[in-house]
């Protein structure tokens, strides 16, 4: 494995083309109850605080996009009830066209919280399962080749669009979370560009989750060698590669009050910054810092800071003398 350092990487000039980037993703909604504990078999616990916010991968990834000032069409499915989430993303930024409304329960989580942190979550898909063959036939049909999608593990039909989207020409950036069996059935030797954190490497290419950077990346060159990745690795910063050559991005040292969204905002920022053209160094930077200043909020989508909030932190960076979150993102 060969690493090229990021003054390396800036000598070379690395750029990409502007390009529109379509992101076929669940909308959840989360609803969050604090309780004293997780409840137990058999018990009634009463909450004392609830909130109900815009969750769901795809949706975060989206907002993110479009808060790095990113130009990003969601594609996506809700109940006619839960119109504000669509909403809520339009005023952020983000295409909602194509977001269908549909009779019917949209995909949700039930959280609990308790008062040391831990949660327990419910996932329902609802709405954001049982597109058709013929809708996604239809919805790369209103794209271009050199256009990029989007894609995570949270909504239905992915083995088929994958497929579609390569052949229209479209580049696929996909983030296998939440990891499942199903992950390992799809085309991913298609897929353009693959972001994953340690586990779903470790997953994808049967390692022990403890392996080192190294052995995870060599192993996924092995299975994916044509295609990009980025592997997250939390305190241990995050890694780029293509062809056997490697950029790292060192961890920036944070205090986090809530991880939930750091995987997402670091996606979202990530591509933004690829879709104006900047150097892969400086895509792993604002990704990087974005999420940084992410996991010190609570909450998911709430937590995704502004592009003008990153500009700042690249230029007065946090103190290195801050702890650094073990947590991969």
């Amino acid at each position: 494995m060969q690493r090229l350092d990021d003054s390396q990487g800036a000598a070379r000039g690395d750029s990409a083309p502007r390009f529109h980037c379509y992101n076929f993703g669940s909308i959840n909604l989360d609803h969050v109850y604090r309780v004293p504990h997780l409840v137990a078999p058999g018990e009634t616990l009463a909450s004392h605080d609830y909130s109900v916010g815009l969750g769901g991968k795809g949706a975060n990834q989206s907002l993110a996009m479009a808060r790095a000032a990113g130009s990003i069409s969601h594609w996506g499915r809700l109940g006619q009830q839960d119109a504000w989430a669509r909403d809520t993303l339009s005023r952020a930024g983000v295409d909602v066209e194509r977001v269908t409304l549909l009779d019917g329960p949209s995909g949700h989580a039930i959280i609990q919280v308790d008062v040391q942190g831990e949660n327990a979550i419910i996932l329902f898909p609802g709405a954001n399962h049982g597109t058709t063959q013929e809708e996604l036939a239809e919805l790369v049909a209103t794209t271009q080749p050199g256009d990029w999608l989007l894609l995570q593990n949270e909504c239905s039909g992915l083995e088929t669009l994958i497929s579609l989207a390569v052949e229209h020409g479209l580049k696929v950036a996909f983030n296998p979370a939440p990891m499942d069996d199903n992950v390992a059935r799809l085309p991913l030797h298609l897929c353009s560009l693959l972001f994953v954190n340690r586990t779903e490497a470790a997953l994808l290419v049967g390692l022990p989750v403890e392996s080192d950077a190294q052995e995870l990346l060599d192993a996924l060159a092995q299975r994916l060698p044509e295609a990009e990745i980025v592997l997250t690795l939390g305190g241990e910063g995050a890694w780029h590669q293509r062809h056997g050559i490697c950029r790292h991005q060192p961890a920036i040292p944070v205090v986090a009050v809530d991880t939930t969204a750091a995987g997402d905002t670091f996606i979202g920022y990530y591509l933004a910054a690829l879709q104006a053209g900047r150097s892969i160094d400086d895509c792993l930077r604002h990704a990087a810092t974005a999420a940084a200043l992410g996991v010190q909020r609570s909450g998911a989508a709430e937590s995704i800071p502004s592009l003008d909030e990153v500009q700042r932190a690249l230029q007065a960076p946090i103190s290195p003398d801050a702890p650094v979150d073990p947590q991969t993102p």
